[in-house]
């Protein structure tokens, strides 16, 4: 055995490998693990070998996400303002009042998807009498979800919306009683209008999307992320889009591994333009940080059954089995992999009189395929998936809709949304993962929380017992389970000998906490490749060189990301001050536990620059 580059000792390891379930000790070397145990481990290191003491903490896998957007978001990041995470509406509106104060001309405030109302204390979404107050001059524009969108007179004015304006093809203008615009945009029939609005607002240029790339992987990394399936996204050209996390690669600056897969580009000519890809690259092609991984998660545009629980479900048009049947011919001819955005099990059940066709005529013996969502699947679909030899990526898009789906589907429809108990049970491959940033939030710990605790981040349960995961089997999601959807099973996903060397230590023991506390969970201390990428409290002497923010003005430098009003460091720093306690429903649950130790944490990190910022609050009520 090699000489370890860095030893972890001192742990409560938990490996997810069945032989050696938890130990106390790691070594890595070249970027893999190359010996578990205790602390005879210590004996094989040398002068150069890195030893850290991690003082009892608990420590996974890195965790993997199996569907997420983020090449697309990171170009983005650093212009978001993040209700992620945010207790109340009241802290939200002071954010968005205080951002677009400093917010130059010519650019916009934007608040990109990842919350819920039912997550605020008042238990309802913003008014446009209320955005149009704090921010009456610069240009705003919030996303929920993708049923609506919400822009204030700037930003009407910016986007050029007025009583002349007609309604696109996919989506709604609210008008007043006079016909003018009032700022309501309405995701009707799907999201194209949403799509539009986004793709109206400025864009950073290339450095600074690299850097707002490097701060999103940072702040994935600060939440445990070492893993990830890109999953393309509406509007994200190949390869254009891609070229800034490609040079990010070629600098070796990237410290999330990334699968990435091909959306589709242009309505009526996906043939064309997945034939176009094929020439350009090919599965596989890349290496363990960067590579392609396939086709999706939309493959035609006549399959996008869009999950907007606020609206009937969309019926899908009479092409879809002509046009998909042409797209996966292809696919499976070429043995490209493919994965498909399917929320219904009416789409779900032509979709998959698509495949068996396909399969008759080209077999996908040597073709993983797998469907996203299948928030209500049934067991008949779930079994002729099992046949096919196909996976189901789940998400925790109920965390976020699932108040909406219990009021237009009811109690007894939404207990199995999805039925992954099922899934598991008959033996299909499940990854989990977020659908992040424009549904969900990319936090994994919500989405372990939800998997655990079967409720929304607002407390709405929605699943018994029988649908609900051991918090073991839910951690298995997170890592063995996303990385078949990559390829990439007996490589990541536990830790064991000759596995990639990414793991990561935590604030808060997963395995003991309160339940409603996982989804408060972060990271201490993240490795990937066997080289640190985030270090905080005890070990944040090990973090890297912080990286600046840019531009100057970004919501990020200020805010941070989720739970952002509560990172009291970067707003001690910046000279925000943060409000004092405001107790809510969550607080009789954990106490002020949490807050304590941040509070702590904040303080270390603040002197002596910030030796006298003392009003810091507690934030226990932000998870």
């Amino acid at each position: 055995m090699n000489a370890p580059d860095l030893i972890l000792h001192n742990g409560t390891i938990t490996t997810l490998d069945d032989a050696n379930p938890r130990v106390s000790a790691i070594a890595m070397a070249g970027g893999r693990i190359t010996a578990t145990g205790g602390d005879e481990l210590l004996g094989t290191a040398t002068d150069k070998t890195q030893r850290i003491d991690l003082k009892g903490r608990r420590v996974i896998p890195g965790l993997n996400d199996s569907h997420m957007h983020v090449i697309r978001g990171g170009l983005t990041y650093n212009l978001e303002l993040r209700w992620d995470g945010v207790p109340s509406l009241a802290d939200g509106l002071r954010m968005l009042k205080e951002q677009a104060q400093r917010t130059p001309p010519g650019q916009w405030v934007r608040v990109i998807g990842g919350w819920s109302e039912f997550q605020f204390a008042e238990r309802r979404m913003p008014t446009l009498d209320e955005i149009n107050a704090v921010a009456p001059d610069t240009p705003v524009f919030v996303l929920h979800l993708y049923c609506r969108g919400m822009l204030n007179k700037a930003a009407l004015r910016a986007c050029g919306y007025t009583k002349d304006t007609p309604d696109p093809p996919a989506g709604e203008i609210q008008r007043d009683k006079s016909g003018n615009p009032t700022g309501l945009l309405i995701a009707r029939p799907n999201a194209g209008i949403l799509y539009a609005t986004v793709g109206k607002q400025p864009k950073l240029p290339p450095e600074h999307q690299m850097n707002s790339s490097r701060h999103f992987m940072r702040e994935l990394n600060r939440l445990g992320l070492t893993s990830l399936v890109d999953a393309g996204g509406g509007s994200q050209i190949y390869p254009d889009d891609y070229a800034i996390i490609e040079e990010l690669h070629r600098r070796g600056e990237m410290t999330v591994r990334m699968a990435y897969n091909i959306f589709t580009q242009k309505p009526k000519e996906e043939k064309e333009d997945f034939l176009r890809c094929m020439k350009l690259t090919s599965p596989g092609m890349g290496d363990d940080f960067y590579r392609c991984n396939g086709a999706g998660e939309m493959l035609v545009y006549s399959a996008a059954d869009f999950e907007d629980f606020l609206e009937p479900r969309p019926a899908l048009p009479s092409n879809l089995e002509k046009e998909l049947k042409e797209v996966v011919s292809l696919l499976a001819a070429n043995k490209w992999p493919f994965r498909l955005h399917a929320t219904y099990d009416e789409s779900i059940s032509r979709m998959l009189d698509v495949f068996e066709e396909v399969n008759r005529e080209i077999p996908f013996t040597d073709t993983k395929w797998f469907f996203d969502h299948c928030e209500t699947i049934s067991d008949k679909s779930m079994e002729r998936v099992k046949a096919l030899g196909g996976g189901i990526a789940i998400q925790n898009r109920m965390a976020f809709q699932g108040e909406y789906f219990l009021d237009r589907y009811g109690k007894q429809a939404a207990e199995r949304t999805p039925p992954v108990r099922k899934m598991l049970d008959l033996g299909i491959p499940v990854g989990a993962g977020t659908d992040a940033t424009r549904v969900s939030s990319y936090n994994p710990w919500v989405s372990l929380y939800w998997l655990v605790a079967g409720k929304t981040v607002g407390g709405a349960p929605l699943y018994s017992e029988a649908n609900r995961l051991s918090r073991e089997e839910a951690l298995r999601l997170y890592t063995q389970g996303s990385s078949w959807f990559s390829g990439e099973s007996g490589k990541k996903g536990i830790i064991a000998v000759g596995q990639l060397a990414d793991v990561t230590a935590l604030t808060d023991d997963y395995f003991t906490v309160p339940e409603v506390n996982i989804k408060g969970i972060e990271s201490v201390l993240t490795i990937v490749d066997g080289k640190i990428v985030y270090g905080a409290g005890e070990f944040g002497n090990l973090d890297p060189t912080p990286l600046p923010v840019l531009p100057e003005w970004s919501p990020v430098k200020v805010y941070g990301g989720y739970g952002a009003p509560l990172d009291m460091r970067k707003a001690a720093r910046a000279g925000v001050p943060v409000p004092q306690h405001q107790h809510t429903a969550e607080c009789h649950s954990h106490g002020c536990q949490h807050a304590a130790h941040q509070l702590l944490v904040g303080i270390k990190a603040a002197v002596p620059r910030y030796g006298d910022f003392w009003g810091l609050g507690c934030d226990c009520f932000a998870f």
